[in-house]
This record gives C-alpha cells, structure tokens and sequence, in this order.
C-alpha cells in the first residue's frame, strides 16, 4: 500500500473518531497516529533498551509496578507488594484477573522466568538491576518472593514496563530469547496488542478489549508512523496528521515556532525517570583513544554551552561528571570534577596533548577517527558536524558517520567497530540502575546494547561500585561516588556532554499521555482525545 493512501486512511479514521467523541472526559475511541523515529530494530524490549523500542513496548508489555508523575510506585501486574525489615525478601502478590494476548494466564511462573531466565541474562540494564535477586520462589500461580542476597533499595524503581516488561514464559521457554520470534511478533499483557508492523511505514496496535484495568484503554489505536525526514514531520504535526511525537522526533529548531500555535503542546514533563545524559563513548583498547590524556583532551575542548543553545535551543545543562546533577538531591552527585570546565580550554588541551607525545604532524594533524552518530534525528547530525569543527583546533580529524539504528547497534555494540560514538544514556532514579553498566568490567557484555562498548575497565572502580550499590549508609555512600566521579574525570572513557531535557509535541486535542511517569514511555492506557 502506497504511504499516500495508507495515510488518507488512517487519517479518515482519525478524524471520524475525533469528530464522534463526546464532549465529556475521557471519552473511549479514536486513534492516536504518533511518530516512533526511528523505526525500531526490534520490539524486544526484554533485549534492548533503544528508544523507538521504548516507544511501543511498554503499550503491549506490562511491568510488575508503574510509577506515578512523582515517581511513586504504583500497582500494576502487582496489586500489592512487602519489603521485609532486612530488605533481603519483596513479596508481590499477583493480579488474578489477568491474560496474555494470546488468552493464556499470567502466573507467577511468568514473573520468576523473566526476571531470572531473561532480564538478569540478556537486559542491558536487568543484571545489575536484579544483581542481587537469587531465586524466586513461587508457592502459588499469583505470588512471587523475590530472595536477596544483600538489600537493593534501588531495584523498587525497576519494574516499569519499559524499564522490566514480563514477558510470557509459554513462549520463550527452551528457546535463546535473543532469537527468539517473539521480538517481532510480541504478545504481552498490556493495553494495547500488536497487529501489524508495515516495515518503512507503520507499526499497528490495536485495543485489547480483555484488558484487566476495567474501562481502559480508551483509544480503539495506535499507529506508530515511521517518517525519516524531519521536516516532513514537522509538517504532519503542524497539519495534525500526527497527534505525538517525543524524544526529539520534532526537532526543537521546529519546536521554538510550532508552541506558538494553538493546536500545538509543548511540554518537558514525563521525563524524570530517565536522566537522559549525552556523551561521547571511545573504543579505549585502541589507539589514539587507548590514551586517556586524549580523551581528556576532547573533554575541554568540546563547548557544551554551545551545543545547548545551537542544537538544542536551550533545553538542557552541560554535564559536569559522570553523574548526573539530578542526583544532587539524594548526595550522590559531586561538583567540581575536573576535565568539565565551564568554558572550552584549548590552549590546555593542545598542552595535554603535546605532554602525552600526542604532536601534530605537518598538516596539523594528531588523530584521525570516524565519530559515529546515533541515528536518532537531525539534531545529532549538526551536533557532531560542530563536533568536527571544534576538534580541528586541536589536530583531531572526524570524519562523519551516520547508519540506520540496526546497523549502528551491530557496529557499537556487536562488532566494536568504531572508534568515537556519540550516543545518550539514561542515568535513571539511581546510579545503580543507569550508570554503573557504562563502566563496569562485568558490563562489557558483547552484543546486549548500551552498556560497557568503550570495554573501560579499572578494579579500583569495580570494587567501588560493587561496594556503592550495597552501602546503606548515605554519608558512607556519597563519599564512594564522589570518588567514583574523580576515577572517570581523569580516565575519561566518556566524555559526557549534556543533561538532556526532551521535548514532548502534541496535538492539544490529545489528553492523559502524560499520566505515567515514564512519559512516552508508558502504557498510554489512560490516554484519550479531547472533542
């Protein structure tokens, strides 16, 4: 089917369903078309944490707990959950209520297979996230006791269905979940089901009307579009073709006019959860980049109040460590760490370079490398052509690189073939969860995405870590991840650049997509068109 006529469908369905709503709230029907840029690798959310899989999975998938704007949690899959005293034994008690897509029953078998047979094995974020989790028992099909080696406060905000979907053992069982067909043709538990996915056009969802939250979901559709130019995206938002597009999908050149219209939103909300951070990852076992005073170097030319202003038109803050400065408020965060100067050093880095023996030859030129882009819009493109720019002046030459996400997933975190990659993490509600696979020698983990690519490894680190993910103490802990902080400052294997602030555009007919707190992230459940 032509994109033309595909979208004078979906629009003709739209519409038809926006004009039949009625004036009161929450009014069940109609269908939300949202931008998914880029189109995913996968669904497998159980496999990658890449953004465009976020952004359809956590609709079909559900997650043991969901997490409130404030970022409580909240019962989802289970309605009820304890901590013992020691914090070495959580027990969910399981809705009963519940069914697959494919109408089999959701048990605690299901629960005790994903956590321990998939997300501890093959989750980028899942063996650190449950790293302490031995078994769990199952003494009846609605009940799983999660057994702890050591207390893991943090792991209480890792059961969102975008952070830890469950996933149906009947379908996975005996076979490698990283092949398994499931990824493509995913049955979970959640309000929505997966019907069609159109390659270069659309993924299809449709409402899953034995859905266990009684009235819910509202919307009858999804349709998540594919558009890889972002000016035509633009243009479908502006006609209201498309009625949501996050995570940079509007890129916010386009957004600084389009918020002035009336039947545009704008909003920053519905990204707390992640502390998204961009940065520079290098390939550390190879030269030039195996010398950490290059990697320092990069740190003080690079203007991240410029990349801030000129690309991302002021939503963001420049990165000052390792860690992100949300986690001021819980102490973790420490301030003044060196190679994050507020303003671009060059004369200090071309003298950091030249004491390294790092000397330019008679073109002026130190290094070569290939500065690998995430496919993920237009903004990384101008950032890293000024990138390019900026690294000339201390003899660095960039060629550019920019794949499709499949083929730069292989290449980064497959093959390791690269040698700088611009990319963005999610640091998450606590470093445990986020940051710690960034660095960890136990996160060089070949083929499973965004953890350890740069293959940095440092025991003094490692035991570090090791010991701040169990430390309840909070002075005791703060002062391990200050000193976390000063081990990468000056070993720099990741350059981070800014703390990312994401715009959401929306149609101001559409309502409640912001009623989770992971955002575009969530279930979209409760989201419903306005008349």
């Amino acid at each position: 089917m032509k994109i033309r006529h595909w979208l004078g469908i979906v629009l003709g369905i739209a519409s038809l369903a926006l004009s039949g709503i009625a004036a009161q709230a929450q009014q069940a029907g109609g269908t939300l078309v949202m931008l998914v840029q880029p189109e995913p690798p996968s669904l497998a959310s159980y496999l990658s944490t890449s953004g465009p899989i976020g952004l359809v999975a956590p609709k079909i998938y559900d997650g043991l707990l969901d997490y409130d704007k404030d970022l409580k949690a909240v019962p989802s899959l289970a309605e009820s959950w304890k901590v013992s005293d020691d914090g070495k034994t959580v027990t969910f008690n399981l809705r009963k209520d519940v069914k697959w897509h494919d109408g089999k029953p959701f048990t605690s078998a299901d629960v005790q297979y994903t956590i321990m047979n998939v997300l501890k094995k093959v989750h980028p974020r899942g063996p650190n996230s449950f790293k302490e989790v031995t078994e769990i028992e199952t003494p009846d099909a609605h009940t799983a006791i999660f057994k702890l080696a050591n207390p893991a406060p943090y792991m209480m905000r890792s059961f969102g269905s975008y952070e830890s979907p469950i996933v149906p053992k009947h379908l996975l069982e005996g076979q490698d979940a990283r092949s398994a067909s499931i990824a493509n043709n995913p049955v979970g538990t959640g309000p929505f089901k997966f019907v069609e996915w159109k390659k270069g056009q659309y993924i299809r969802l449709d409402k899953n009307e034995n859905y266990w939250k009684e009235g819910l979901p509202y919307l009858d559709r999804i349709v998540g579009r594919f558009i890889p130019d972002a000016s035509t995206r633009t243009a479908a938002m502006e006609k209201g073709e498309v009625h949501y597009g996050a995570y940079g999908a509007i890129p916010n050149v386009d957004v600084v006019r389009l918020r002035e219209l009336k039947s545009i939103g704008v909003t920053t909300d519905g990204y707390a959860m992640i502390n998204p951070v961009s940065l520079i990852e290098f390939d550390t076992t190879k030269a030039p980049f195996d010398n950490p005073a290059i990697r320092r170097a990069i740190s003080l030319t690079l203007d991240r109040k410029f990349l801030i202003d000129n690309i991302w038109f002021g939503y963001g803050k420049p990165a000052t460590s390792a860690l992100s400065s949300s986690y001021a408020a819980t102490g973790l965060y420490a301030e003044g760490m060196p190679n994050y100067p507020g303003k671009p050093d060059v004369a200090a880095a071309k003298k950091m370079l030249d004491d390294a023996g790092i000397k330019p030859d008679a073109n002026g030129v130190r290094a070569k490398a290939t500065l690998d882009l995430i496919p993920y819009g237009e903004d990384w493109r101008r950032a890293g052509e000024y990138m390019k720019q900026a690294l000339a002046e201390i003899g660095i030459q960039l060629d550019l690189r920019y794949e499709d996400v499949p083929t730069w997933l292989k290449r980064v975190y497959a093959d390791y073939d690269f040698s700088m990659n611009v990319n963005y993490f999610y640091q998450l509600p606590d470093p445990v969860l986020g940051v710690h696979r960034h660095y960890g020698t136990d996160q060089i983990r070949q083929g499973t995405h965004f953890v350890n690519s740069s293959r940095y490894s440092n025991p003094k680190l490692d035991a570090l870590l090791d010991s701040g993910a169990k430390e309840p103490d909070a002075a005791k802990r703060s002062a391990m991840y200050k000193e976390i902080q000063e081990i990468l400052a000056n070993d720099m294997p990741v350059v981070n650049l800014h703390e990312m602030k994401f715009l959401t555009v929306f149609n101001s007919k559409l309502k409640g997509h912001d009623a989770s707190g992971f955002g575009a992230y969530g279930s979209f459940d409760r989201t419903w068109f306005d008349k």
